[in-house]
């Protein structure tokens, strides 16, 4: 499950897996063997069991008894960390409360604010040229100015978080990836120490759970893991499915977009994170005539379950039944907010720049590989160039949405901001063809927070 060819057309390894039934033997990376569950009722059974599958690594046998190789790509993925995603039962509880009480303290106002002002500003900057990289200048840099701004990172911070995470995904140079990750919170993690701000970050820190210095750091690295790969992943999967589908062309063209059923059916066939939620049997048991061994990975394919033919026969549009979000107690607890930034993404994107269309077929498109994630490596488009939005002293405009805050003045939404922070005023000149743009994502990324 590694390499250009699974990430080229996973649908066909899962077709071919179910021949073994709704469990079947794969490898992860190389020398990483572990069981992939594909069908629907299958992975529920697995979510859906906290007292015979456990998400604790550390009951991973092959881990613990060396056959998997120390340095194999998956292993910060995969490995123990206490953070509710590694744990179960009270200590579970304990740390899980901390987040969904964390995030409950976002108003969907405020964040719909941020994500609104995010799109215009990326979609100021391209909409001129008649071209871009939806992908790169897009999908990857709006959650990462949302979320980044909603945890209080300085400048810089987010886009080594965000590649630090990324590279985890890719499982490319994960153990260096990760190792970024890290430094990066522990150096969010000091300085809201000294300095407390009204931020996730730092609701964290005060939460009664009394979080230690070391869950906080791998609460927050599944938070941002969440947030942003994801994030981005759902928003460009999305674009693509509007811009390439015969059955939302026509809704498109007449102005009238189906964006939800859009995101639905993303989330059935292509959910941004494809094969991940990671248990081990607690001992021997047997599921359907299938014997799954104590202590071996168990890795739920939320798309292969989610395409199991069985279901073939339900309705998608409206039916949110899908494993996307996982289920059981480890469902993602951030489900409303990741939608509600995807939907703004993509609605204020067709809405500003109607007549996107594709400038390769949506079979030339390149995947990145990885076993966890679909995430596309670039999603290059073309259209009748608009212009910027106008916008008065305070960052938005005039027709923008209500809010109580004012960039100008230092508060966005009741947060404070400065603009040493990372969310700089979005008042200024977009690029030109003739200044080109920086090849890298993470280079888009960092040039857009120096404001080049």
């Amino acid at each position: 499950m590694y390499g250009p060819e699974f990430a080229a057309d996973p649908t066909a390894v899962y077709r071919l897996l179910r021949e073994s039934g709704p469990t079947a033997p794969v490898e992860l990376a190389p020398g990483v063997r572990a069981t992939l569950v594909t069908g629907y009722d299958a992975a529920l059974h697995v979510l859906r069991s906290p007292e015979t599958f456990s998400k604790d690594p550390r009951h991973w046998k092959d881990l613990a008894d060396g056959t998997v190789p120390a340095d194999s790509p998956v292993l910060p993925m995969m490995m123990y960390r206490p953070s509710a995603l590694f744990t179960d039962g009270e200590e579970h509880a304990r740390l899980r409360g901390a987040i969904t009480d964390t995030l409950a303290r976002v108003e969907s106002g405020t964040l719909r604010g941020y994500a609104e002002r995010s799109a215009d500003t990326l979609i100021d900057r391209f909409a001129p040229l008649g071209t871009a990289d939806l992908l790169g200048e897009y999908a990857q840099v709006l959650p990462l100015l949302v979320f980044n701004h909603l945890f209080g990172c300085p400048t810089g911070h987010g886009v080594r978080l965000v590649e630090g995470m990324s590279g985890m995904f890719d499982g490319v140079d994960a153990e260096k990836a990760y190792e970024l990750l890290i430094a990066t919170l522990l150096d969010l993690v000091a300085l809201k120490r000294r300095r407390p701000a009204p931020d996730l970050t730092s609701w964290l820190m005060e939460h009664p759970a009394a979080l230690t210095d070391e869950e906080l750091i791998h609460t927050l690295a599944v938070l941002m893991g969440a947030g942003t790969e994801p994030q981005q992943n759902l928003i460009a999967n999305g674009l693509c499915l509007l811009l390439s589908d015969d059955r939302f062309a026509g809704d498109l063209s007449g102005g009238t977009l189906p964006v939800e059923d859009a995101l639905d059916e993303v989330l059935w066939t292509d959910p941004p994170i494809a094969n991940y939620a990671v248990h081990y049997p607690r001992y021997d048991v047997v599921y359907e005539g299938t014997p799954l061994r104590a202590g071996d990975p168990l890795v739920v394919s939320l798309a292969a379950a989610n395409t199991d033919p069985s279901l073939m026969n339900r309705q998608r549009t409206g039916n949110r039944a899908h494993l996307a979000w996982s289920a059981g107690p480890h469902t993602c607890p951030a489900q409303g907010p990741a939608r509600l930034i995807a939907s703004v993404a993509v609605e204020k994107l067709l809405d500003r720049v109607p007549d996107i269309e594709l400038t390769v077929p949506v079979e030339d498109l390149r995947w990145r590989p990885g076993p966890f994630h679909r995430a596309l490596a670039a999603l290059p488009v073309s259209f009748p160039p608009a212009p910027a939005v106008e916008r008065s002293g305070n960052g938005r405009s005039g027709d923008g949405p209500p809010g109580n805050g004012r960039l100008g003045d230092g508060r966005v939404d009741g947060l404070e901001w400065s603009p040493s922070e990372p969310f700089p005023p979005p008042a200024f000149e977009p690029w030109t063809p003739e200044a080109g743009r920086p090849r890298s994502a993470w280079a888009r990324a960092a040039a857009w927070w120096r404001g080049e």
